[in-house]
């Protein structure tokens, strides 16, 4: 029985950890697009830190470098108030892509369900990672949100560090990726 004892406790550690690193919260409906397939026609961004994040509708993971530009990532979350103003701004922009461009969000340091909610409740459905743990923002030096990535059609990156209306949003697009967007 005195050798079994440490074998249950080492079994109970090592299930703790296991539940531990599940996705929190896997039932919550996503209003967003799911995350594949992000496709543009350029090259693979290099610049962008080489980091995977789960999609929030779930499945297999993004890896950022494999997104091609042009192509714009959002970094934003629930409890941001600026982001709360930009992400509609956002999404105006990605119903605009028609192709020419990706739009990817990346909800960051969330709450699951907080994010759902207020995504539904401003109609924002563009495909979405979800970093709880901030490594994207972490990776590119940030600390604060909101945050939009650029990326051109040679894979070259841009952080513009501050929220954007829409004709501010308009002309960093054009400034950052070339590409043009209408109002």
């Amino acid at each position: 029985m005195r050798r079994l004892v440490p074998l249950i406790v080492a079994a109970l550690a090592l299930s703790a950890c296991t539940a531990a690193t599940e996705p929190d919260e896997p039932d919550i409906p996503s209003p967003f697009a799911t995350c594949s397939p992000l496709e543009s026609p350029g090259v693979a961004a290099t610049e962008i830190p080489d980091i995977s994040l789960p999609c929030f509708t779930g499945g297999e993971g993004v890896k950022l470098r494999d997104l091609r530009g042009p192509a714009v990532i959002n970094l934003w979350a629930s409890w941001c108030g600026p982001c709360r103003e930009e992400l509609p701004v956002i999404q105006g922009l990605a119903d605009r892509a028609d192709g020419r461009f990706t739009v990817l969000g990346v909800d960051i340091g969330d709450d699951r369900a907080a994010a759902a909610d207020f995504a539904t409740t401003r109609g924002v459905n563009f495909p979405t990672l979800y970093d709880r743990e901030k490594q994207l923002l972490d990776e590119l030096g940030l600390a604060t949100l909101p945050a939009t990535v650029f990326i051109d059609a040679d894979g070259g990156m841009y952080v513009h560090r501050a929220a954007m209306d829409v004709d501010q949003l308009i002309e960093q697009m054009k400034k950052h990726t070339g590409v043009t967007v209408t109002r």
